[in-house]
């Protein structure tokens, strides 16, 4: 038997050194700044905590190899207030100051109150703000606008400014003297216009960390630019200033502690596909597989061949299988053994390019690929995102992966659409917020697969991990059940 989650005392920490990174709209810096100010703290051989504002995976993934440690993200959509602060206090553990880079502009939310923008994650956080400008064609009249961004909510407390793309020296000191004399707070950088401060674009968003065979060549020369043209001083003083953490009261049991598993003998083996072409995964979701007993092992699509001996569950997450479907398409006896293993009742779930990779095949502009074909549809790619923003899932009564009726918060990005669908697939989930599969229903449910385009944090949807383990470790009762039963015979 599978005893139920309960919450477990973890260590926390009140004071915490920190900044939150905004800007004033998106494209002004804040990613390089971000990633340049994390690997010069880092090669100081400071231990310096990233957190990304937001869902996004690809710019945690830069942030993770700026720093040499897992970026954590912080979604207010998701997540409570408690949430926010315990995952912000439990990882600044044993590090000297936590850098989270916001996301869009500082004030940029869902509604007119900001729900889920940067701002709210300062706010909550009460972490000050280090504001990185774009200085293009501006002087003075930057005073007048951070001056706008200092009053716009007396809650969110910005404490300095960092030019970006200064043109000359000149420019540089019209626009310090007149932040310094007008906004009463300091101009800790000047970062001159350089087109090398710059990470590939995708349709999806920056090209991810792993893909680049020089990423720490340019981690290296944004370090670099940071150092000769930012006082990390000043910026290490800032961080140094942010009050304690506040506390909340617990909105939701979110810790995880271990199902009595071994109680019964058993710890299910649970693979994560995770490669190049599957690399969107929140490091809390495989920690809570992790803390609830499963034993999680590593599987990479592009070159392994056979699946983990004695398998017991598969999660597949998002990526970028259109980008890698050749390899895919060619790891025939992969695709053969997944397809087999779900046809047999191995629980699978998959989001994003994992439900794409289980389809029959990936259609791009230039050529059709062959996947694994466990799922009766077809992934037709197009030049446009078909579903873009945070949802809300209900899940419906007939599936086995969510209590019926709850309500599943998360989010998609996905520039594919579904085509070819077979008219007898059942959904899993419906769709309140966002668009799924059809505008109307996300979440395939086929024998013990479960692939929809919705992306969930586990803090945000405990219950997911709970589902998943419970799952694994009744497919290996049965296996067990099956084997003493030839035995006996």
């Amino acid at each position: 038997m599978i005893l139920p989650l309960t919450a477990m005392n973890e260590p926390s920490i009140t004071k915490v050194p920190r900044l939150v990174i905004g800007a004033p709209q998106g494209r002004s810096g804040k990613t390089t700044f971000t990633l340049g100010l994390l690997r010069a703290f880092a090669r100081q051989g400071m231990a310096v905590q990233p957190f990304k504002k937001g869902p996004d995976y690809i710019d945690a993934s830069w942030h993770t190899a700026a720093a040499g440690c897992t970026c954590r993200n912080l979604d207010s959509f998701f997540m409570g207030k408690q949430e926010i602060c315990r995952s912000l206090s439990q990882q600044s553990l044993g590090k000297i100051l936590s850098i989270i880079e916001g996301a869009m502009g500082l004030y940029d939310g869902l509604d007119l109150q900001g729900s889920s923008s940067t701002a709210e994650i300062a706010k909550v956080t009460r972490t000050p703000v280090l504001l990185v400008v774009d200085a293009t064609r501006m002087t003075r009249s930057i005073a007048a606008m951070v001056m706008g961004y200092q009053h716009f909510d007396p809650e969110v407390h910005i404490v300095g400014v960092v030019l970006n793309k200064v043109a000359r020296a000149r420019h540089e000191k019209m626009a310090r003297e007149a932040i310094e004399a007008f906004c009463n707070i300091p101009v800790v950088g000047a970062i001159p216009k350089d087109v090398n401060l710059t990470i590939p674009d995708r349709h999806l968003g920056l090209v991810t960390s792993g893909e680049m065979h020089e990423t720490d060549k340019l981690l290296e020369y944004f370090a670099d630019v940071i150092c000769d043209h930012v006082d990390l001083n000043k910026v290490l003083t800032l961080a140094q200033s942010a009050p304690d953490l506040p506390q909340y009261e617990e909105s939701q049991g979110l810790k995880f502690s271990k199902y009595a598993i071994k109680s019964i003998g058993l710890t299910p083996k649970i693979g994560v596909i995770k490669d190049a072409s599957f690399s969107f995964y929140y490091p809390e979701n495989i920690e809570a597989l992790e803390e609830l007993g499963a034993d999680v092992v590593t599987i990479n699509a592009l070159v392994d061949s056979q699946l983990p001996a004695d398998l017991d569950g598969l999660y597949i997450g998002g990526g970028f299988p259109e980008i890698f479907a050749a390899e895919l398409e060619e790891n025939i006896t992969l695709r053969g053994e997944i397809k087999r293993a779900g046809e047999k009742g191995l629980p699978i779930y998959a989001e994003c390019g994992g439900l794409m990779y289980l389809g029959r095949s990936i259609i791009t502009p230039s050529q059709n690929f062959e996947m694994v074909g466990l799922l009766p549809l077809d992934t037709q790619m197009e030049s446009k995102p078909q579903g873009h923003g945070y949802t809300i899932m209900e899940a419906k009564t007939d599936q086995t992966w969510f209590t019926g009726d709850t309500e599943i918060k998360g989010h998609e990005f996905h520039n594919s659409r579904i085509i070819n669908l077979a008219p007898y697939v059942k959904f899993g989930l419906k769709v309140k917020r966002g668009h799924g599969i059809d505008g109307e229903n996300d979440g395939i449910c086929y024998k013990n697969v479960f692939a929809t385009y919705n992306h969930i944090h586990a803090l945000g949807c405990p219950e997911w991990a709970e589902r998943m383990v419970r799952l694994a470790t009744r497919y290996k009762q049965a296996k067990c059940a099956q084997i003493e039963k030839v035995a006996g015979q």
